[in-house]
């Protein structure tokens, strides 16, 4: 099976000349850049001024000696790349992390995605179920046959983002032990009793009058013999 064979974007570099050798060594910067694409910068002292795309390297550059960014900068940097496919988005990519003085616009990206509006909806989402968790719902009780079964009302199991596989659980409160199971849905079983939430179960199997931090009360086995809370399974 033959290898692709990697392709670079950068194939030679000059970085911090003093704008000088534009003048002195025109000619021989002419043959390094002729035809050449790449990305350059400017530089005041070791500031990071302005960052530019071109065609004709040495050409823009020695243009800004004449601009208004004439007196602005008296380094330079020149990138010099293979092709051009994707270097207006290098450019757009360093405009937008380094946002240097010199340059009026900010970099655009044509088809890549903001993820802005993304992971606005998904922390909401991750907010909500927290609450839910710290705030569990009131459980509703029915009668059936002479007992009293409790049902969780959140939503769905808290846990299925975190465990993929049937888990033990473990308590100690009090000088009692609890134990429970994570089901495969992500549900916890407590005797036969479900709860979507830790805290639910928790609050269940203590009986206490308000809810408790479940995550923080239940560890989980994640490796036999090896018990740490469910807390940990969030970092």
């Amino acid at each position: 099976m033959a290898r692709t064979k990697k392709t670079f974007l950068v194939s030679q570099y000059l970085e911090r000349v003093s704008y000088k050798a534009l003048e002195r060594y025109q000619d021989l910067l002419k043959d390094f850049t002729r035809r050449r694409n790449g990305v350059y910068a400017l530089y005041r002292g070791d500031r990071l001024y302005y960052v530019g795309l071109a065609r004709d390297l040495r050409g823009r550059v020695n243009q800004h000696l004449k601009n208004r960014h004439r007196g602005a900068w008296d380094r330079f940097s020149m990138y010099l790349t293979i092709g051009d496919d994707h270097v207006r988005e290098l450019e757009s990519l360093v405009l937008r992390i380094v946002r240097p003085k010199g340059n009026k616009q900010i970099g655009k990206f044509k088809r890549a995605e903001d993820l802005r509006r993304a992971l606005r909806r998904k922390a909401k989402q991750e907010s909500q179920r927290e609450l839910e968790d710290l705030f569990p719902r009131r459980m509703i009780g029915k009668r059936a046959k002479g007992k009293r079964v409790w049902r969780d009302e959140s939503r769905r199991p808290v846990l299925a983002a975190f465990l993929n596989r049937p888990s033990r659980l473990r308590a100690f409160f009090k000088g009692k032990r609890f134990r429970a199971r994570v089901l495969r849905s992500g549900a916890i079983s407590v005797k036969g009793t479900r709860f979507n939430s830790p805290s639910m179960a928790a609050y269940h199997v203590t009986g206490r009058k308000r809810p408790m931090n479940g995550w923080w009360f239940w560890h989980y086995e994640r490796a036999p013999g090896d018990w740490i809370r469910l807390k940990e399974l969030r970092r």
